[in-house]
This record gives structure tokens, C-alpha cells and sequence, in this order.
């Protein structure tokens, strides 16, 4: 376990934000009454990814208003993933905590989890025991994935597991070498390895207001997870195209073997058919090769992984008073003013 800092923030909790006006008030509510049954200093890091509502304008006021409170206002959508990076470079607390702002991740839970932490463990992720309020297609595709992920990934991860969870300072400075665009966090934090354990929750329905998450957007994120950590979509492009070669091949011996026999198969069916799927498993392969290129294209750009547009409540810190982002790695950039 970390001793505390300096400024004498022990636990940072962070919370991405995305058009949620309509759970902050209740949300407010309950990270208040836990700030209250802390044993020590901590902060809450709001990071506003982009939203049209009114969401900053509540958020910001809260991080004016109360000194526990810090705001981090995006300059537009970067995506969930990254607005959890960027409130964890901006932490302070020897312990981060990151959670939806939802209240699906109940804020209670996290008392539990800081006792795990006071245990020895570097990291403490929350498992759903059940998923109240889901449909039964979304529980069952993302049971499914989580078990696909599993056999297919080269590092282990914790299924019914999303990125509820508490780490060490240490591990967040192993997390800030990781500079990848395409980022998969809970996925990361699983390579990364330490001592890792679980407590339980039950994940209730939202509390109001809308998914953020519909089938595209995790399907992005599960493609986002495939890709980085496994190599078997590419294995598994190989072995079709050895596959359809070989079914090929054969085809071809028995066509010349009818040729000889003078019995010539006529007509062009069975020609358009070899050629269209012929076509189609070519397609499919140059789309999954094409993936692991396109993130590499991203990688080499070297881009910002996001720009903050204006942040409220961190110079009342002694180690943040310039920026927050100065004492962490250069994965974001601070827009000018």
C-alpha cells in the first residue's frame, strides 16, 4: 500500500461523464455521504467528456463550490476509455478509484474495496454478481465475450468485470508507460499483473437517463479489446485462407479429372460460386489484417490522446497548481487559452 501524498490526498475517485444530467443530482448526493465515511483526504476528478447538457454546468459549479471536488472539461467526445485516462493522470490520491457516473457502479462499494487495498493489493477490481435492468440479449452477448476474450487473450481477465475498480499509485505509474491510442483499460490493467483481488456488487438498473453504451459502441469496444490483446483474428486469417486454398486446389483436380474423362462440367453456376466466395473470405481477411494496420497508423501519428479545454478545482492542490497533467505523462495536451 502507498503511503499518502503530500498534499494529503490519500484517494482519488475518478468519474467520466457524458450527458448525465440527469443522475448528477442523486449521484452528488451519494459521493458526498461517502467522502463523509472516508478515513482519509480524497479527491473526486470529474471528467466531462464532451457533453451537450448541462452536465458541465452542474459539475463545474460543484468543483468551485467544494475544495474535495475537481473538474476536467474535454474539448470534445474522445470516447469513455480515454476520459478514464485523463482523470487518472490528473490523480493525486495514493489510491484511484475510477466509476461510471451512472450510480450502476454503486459508490459504496468503495469502502470495500479501499479495505482490500489495505490488505496488500495493488489492485481491486469490482465483479457484478448480477445485472438488474439489462436485457437478456446484453447479458448473454456480454457473458459471451468475456469468455471469448478469455480463450483468446494472451493475458487472463476477470469476467463480469468492467473498469469498477481500485489501483495503486504504482500501478498507475506502470499504466501512464502504456501510450496506446486504441485503448481497452481494463484489458490493460490485466497485462500490467500485480496483486490483484475482487469484491462482489449487485449492478443495479440506471438510476435515470439513458445507455451510453448501445450495441455499436460495444462492439467498438470489444473489437478494441480483441485486437489488442490477442493475435488470433490474424491466426485465424491464416487457417481460412489455408482452408479455402486447399478446397480449391481439390476442386481444380477434379475439374481436370472430369476434362480427361470428357465430361466437362458446363454452365457458369459453379464458377460465379467459387469466385464470390472466394471474394468474400479475401474481403474478410484484408478487413481483419486491416485492422491491426489501422491501429498502427494510429499509433505512429503520435496525436494527443485527448485535449482538456478548461479545468476547475486543481489549484487548490500544492502538487497540481500549474496542471495536472504536468507531473504525468504527456498523453494529453492543455488547450490554450
Amino acid at each position: 500500500m502507498t503511503a499518502c501524498r503530500a498534499d494529503g490526498v490519500q484517494y482519488s475517485i475518478v468519474v467520466p461523464v457524458f450527458n448525465e444530467q440527469a443522475v448528477i443530482p442523486l449521484m452528488l448526493r451519494r459521493l458526498d455521504a461517502l467522502l463523509g465515511t472516508l478515513d482519509a483526504p480524497a479527491e473526486v476528478i470529474f471528467v466531462d467528456d464532451g457533453s451537450t447538457d448541462c452536465s458541465s454546468i452542474v459539475l463545474e459549479a460543484k468543483a468551485k463550490d467544494d475544495p474535495r471536488y475537481r473538474y476536467i472539461g474535454l474539448s470534445r467526445n474522445f470516447g469513455h476509455q480515454v476520459a478514464i485516462t485523463a482523470g487518472m493522470d490528473a490523480a493525486a490520491g495514493a489510491a484511484v478509484i475510477v466509476m461510471d457516473a451512472d450510480l450502476q457502479d454503486p459508490p459504496e462499494v468503495i469502502s470495500a474495496m479501499i479495505a482490500r487495498w489495505k490488505d496488500g493489493y495493488d489492485v481491486v477490481y469490482a465483479r457484478r454478481a448480477s445485472r438488474e435492468g439489462e436485457s437478456v440479449f446484453k447479458r448473454w452477448t456480454a457473458s459471451a465475450f468475456y469468455r471469448l476474450l478469455g480463450k483468446l487473450s494472451s493475458v487472463e481477465m476477470p469476467s463480469d468485470v468492467g473498469d469498477f475498480r481500485l489501483i495503486d499509485r504504482r500501478v498507475l505509474k506502470a499504466f501512464r508507460e502504456m501510450p496506446e491510442r486504441d485503448r481497452f483499460v481494463r484489458g490493460m490493467f490485466a497485462w500490467l499483473g500485480f496483486r490483484q483481488t475482487e469484491v462482489t456488487f449487485h449492478r443495479a438498473p440506471r438510476a435515470a437517463g439513458e445507455s451510453k453504451y448501445p450495441l455499436f459502441k460495444m462492439l467498438r469496444l470489444a473489437v478494441n479489446g480483441m485486437i489488442g490483446f490477442s493475435d488470433a483474428p490474424l491466426r485465424f486469417a491464416i487457417w481460412v485462407g489455408l482452408a479455402v486454398s486447399g478446397f480449391a486446389l481439390l476442386y481444380g483436380a477434379y475439374a481436370v479429372t472430369r476434362f480427361f474423362a470428357d465430361e466437362v462440367v458446363t454452365g457458369w453456376t459453379s464458377t460465379v460460386v467459387i469466385i464470390s466466395l472466394l471474394s468474400g473470405v479475401n474481403m474478410l481477411m484484408t478487413g481483419i489484417m486491416g485492422l491491426y494496420i489501422g491501429r498502427i497508423h494510429a499509433e505512429v501519428k503520435r496525436r494527443p490522446l485527448y485535449v482538456i479545454d478548461r479545468q476547475t478545482g486543481f489549484d487548490r492542490q500544492q502538487d497540481h497548481a500549474a496542471d495536472p497533467l504536468e507531473q504525468a505523462n504527456v498523453s494529453g495536451i492543455r488547450a490554450a487559452e
